[in-house]
C-alpha cells in the first residue's frame, strides 16, 4: 500500500485543499505586505541579491521562532476557545504596530476567504460569525492559518511547512516588485531558500507558545520604521 505524503486516508482531497490554500490567487492580501523588506531597502540594509538572501533567511528564522508555535498550537487544537487564547497571547507578544496591523489584516482576510471557500467545514463560518465585531479576538494571521489547516485535516508538520512557504513566497514577490531581483532570479532564490526553510521548520517545529521569541530583532525594528517612510509601495 502506498504511503501518502500527508499521512491521511483522504490524502488526495487534502492535497487539493492545501494547494488552493497556498495558491497566490487566494485573495488573502499577502502581496500587499513586504515583511519589512521595503523599509530595509530604504534603510540600505538590503541593496543586493546577497543582502536579500540574508534578509529572507533571517525572516524565516524570526517566523519560525516567533510564529510557528502559534501555528502549531492552533493546528493541534482547532477550537474557538484555543484560537481566541492564542490570538490574545500573540497580540501581546508582537512588538511593533506595523507587524501587528499586518498580522490582523492578513488574518482577517484569510478567515473571511476560508469561511467562504471551504464550505465543507461549517465551523469556520460559525467561528467567524461568533467572533467578528465582538472585540474578543483580533484575527492574527498565524493562529488563523493553523486553525484553518487543523479544521481541514492537515497535520502539524505540513501546516508549519506551508506557513513558511507562504512567508517565503510573499517576501520574494515583494523583492521582485522592488526591483531587487528579476522573476527568474526570484524563482532561483526561492528554490535555494527551500532547504533553509526546511531546516528552520525542523529547528522550531513543535515548540510551545511559551517558548516563542524573536531571534533576529533587527528585522522587527526595521519593519517598525515602515510607517515613517516618505513613499512606500507596501502596507508593511
Amino acid at each position: 500500500m502506498e504511503t501518502s505524503v500527508l499521512g491521511t486516508p483522504n490524502d488526495s482531497i487534502l492535497q487539493w485543499k492545501l494547494w488552493q490554500l497556498l495558491d497566490s490567487i487566494l485573495p488573502t492580501g499577502g502581496f500587499a505586505h513586504s515583511s519589512g523588506l521595503e523599509a530595509a531597502v530604504q534603510a540600505r540594509i538590503v541593496s543586493t541579491p546577497e543582502d536579500l538572501q540574508t534578509y529572507v533567511i533571517h525572516l524565516l528564522e524570526n517566523t519560525g521562532s516567533l510564529l510557528l508555535p502559534f501555528v502549531n498550537a492552533a493546528t493541534k487544537h482547532p477550537e474557538m476557545e484555543t484560537w481566541h487564547k492564542l490570538d490574545r497571547i500573540l497580540d501581546a507578544t508582537l512588538t511593533n504596530q506595523v507587524s501587528r496591523k499586518a498580522s490582523i489584516s492578513q488574518g482577517s482576510a484569510l478567515m473571511r476567504v476560508a469561511a467562504a471557500v471551504f464550505t465543507e467545514v461549517p465551523s469556520l463560518k460559525t467561528m467567524r460569525s461568533l467572533s467578528i465585531g465582538k472585540n474578543v479576538v483580533n484575527f492574527h494571521h498565524a493562529p488563523i492559518f493553523g486553525l484553518v489547516c487543523g479544521l481541514l485535516g492537515l497535520d502539524c508538520k505540513t501546516t508549519e511547512r506551508a506557513y513558511l512557504f507562504v512567508i517565503t513566497r510573499d517576501v520574494i514577490s515583494a523583492a521582485t516588485r522592488l526591483n531587487l531581483v528579476g522573476p527568474l532570479g526570484a524563482a532561483m532564490l526561492q528554490h535555494q531558500i527551500s532547504m533553509v526553510a526546511e531546516q528552520t521548520m525542523e529547528r522550531w517545529s513543535g515548540k510551545e507558545v511559551e517558548d516563542a521569541c524573536q531571534v533576529a530583532p533587527l528585522l522587527d525594528a526595521v519593519q517598525g520604521c515602515h510607517e515613517y517612510l516618505f513613499s512606500r509601495l507596501f502596507c508593511s
